[in-house]
């Protein structure tokens, strides 16, 4: 059902929209600072996914120390 509604022709006329309230200069500028936000969002994705892997692994060796 979705791809019936969001097909083809719908991206074409989503991409003339905004070109027209846009501009053809200003489509460039907003893919490169989505594309920037993209880039940082990853980045802090990943920055929390190895703060977390090492909270797990200092406490995990804490555990084991009490435990003997």
């Amino acid at each position: 059902m979705l791809g019936e509604i969001f097909g083809p022709d719908l991206l074409i006329v989503v991409i003339v929209i905004a070109v027209v309230i846009f501009g053809g200069a200003a489509i460039p500028k907003l893919a490169r600072s989505l594309g920037s936000a993209k880039t940082e969002f990853e980045k802090g994705i990943k920055t929390g996914a190895a703060a977390s892997d090492a909270d797990a692994d200092k406490s995990g060796t804490d555990e084991s120390s009490s435990k003997s």
